[in-house]
């Protein structure tokens, strides 16, 4: 019969202690000046041990985002992390959770757990004595969550159990938090206006008549996102430019403005507002309707694209895929009704 190894032993036994209701896996000092835990928060995700981030976003110099949508991606093959490495715990708070686990008396999981954990961190393999002689020079690197992207699968791929990292060095862990990782995480956290296009005419329209559509010029700016992990040094700011307004008439039966539906920005601005005297002239972003929407409505979807870009003050940023966001306007459609004298 095979024996567990050690780490898949040591993980399995911390998610049994932790579903025990054991005392939770405590958070670094990342200041690293004397290893006193912080808020104790943390718990086991599948096989192993992570904590919740201390990655920090700021939208334009406010701390509180009030995101409206969710920017998803153009790239079907990418998506923001779900899950990272970062520096989580001192040695000294490393030997102070499994003293606190070995006081849990639940069918001995305590003294199970204390002793895989003091066999992996204590004894030798591969740390001694909980790597206290480097108290002060580095941390133990640790899973933490995407929280916009804990129930997706990829969460639980950062499997490792916490493994110490230098404070001069950069772990070579390909999910180890970066700037890079910090821009793709405050991708995630950009807060994108609702994409609600002004219509004329309102409320209905009338077959093979232009509609002009365009978007609010104040809302539809330039937006970013900071996120940085205090202590660290580590930053990326994020920033999202509108380029463009895709118009999905929501039937076949109608023609866009310009044909492609494409509408791009211009000047600053996606479309021109509809103004007294411009009925008969075409509008630089628009449709026109060729058939009644009857008793119903037609569903016109508005969906702006957002270039993605990043930079940072340690390394020299790049582009990330572009994203898209939209939303769904309901437009009723009548045929105009003539007169016979």
């Amino acid at each position: 019969m095979k024996h567990a190894g050690r780490p898949a032993a040591l993980t399995l036994a911390a998610a049994l202690l932790i579903t025990a209701q054991a005392a939770p896996a405590a958070w670094a000092d990342r200041t690293n000046t004397g290893g006193t835990s912080k808020d104790a928060e943390g718990g086991a995700n599948g096989r192993t041990i992570n904590v919740k981030t201390k990655v920090q976003t700021t939208v334009n110099g406010s701390a509180r985002p009030g995101k409206t949508g969710v920017l998803s991606s153009v790239d079907g093959d990418w998506t923001p992390p779900a899950c990272w490495y970062e520096p989580a715990f001192s040695p000294k708070e490393i030997e102070a959770t499994v003293k606190k686990w070995r006081k849990v008396k639940i069918l001995g999981l305590g003294d199970m757990v204390g002793d895989l954990f003091d066999s992996y961190y204590k004894n030798g393999k591969p740390y001694k004595d909980y790597n206290l002689d480097e108290q002060g020079k580095g941390m133990f690197w640790a899973a933490a969550i995407n929280p916009n992207r804990k129930d997706e699968p990829e969460a639980s791929a950062c499997d490792k159990l916490p493994f110490w990292v230098p404070d001069s060095e950069t772990p070579k862990e390909p999910l180890a938090l970066t700037p890079r990782v910090l821009a793709e995480y405050a991708y995630d956290e950009l807060p994108l206006p609702d994409t609600e296009v002004e219509m004329a005419p309102q409320g209905e329209t009338k077959v093979n008549l232009p509609t002009w559509v365009w978007l609010d010029e104040a809302k539809f700016k330039e937006v970013s996102v900071t996120a940085s992990l205090p202590g660290t040094g580590l930053s990326a700011t994020t920033t999202a430019k509108p380029v463009s307004l895709r118009i999905d008439p929501g039937t076949k039966d109608a023609d866009t403005y310009p044909a492609s539906g494409e509408c791009p920005v211009v000047k600053g601005r996606i479309g021109e507002p509809w103004a007294k005297g411009k009925s008969e002239e075409t509008p630089p972003c628009g449709v026109k309707y060729l058939r009644s929407s009857g008793n119903g409505s037609y569903g016109l979807r508005a969906t702006v694209t957002w270039k993605i870009s990043w930079t940072s003050t340690t390394e020299k940023g790049d582009d990330l895929p572009d994203g898209e966001f939209g939303a769904d306007q309901d437009v009723v459609v009548k045929e105009i009704q003539s007169v016979n004298r």
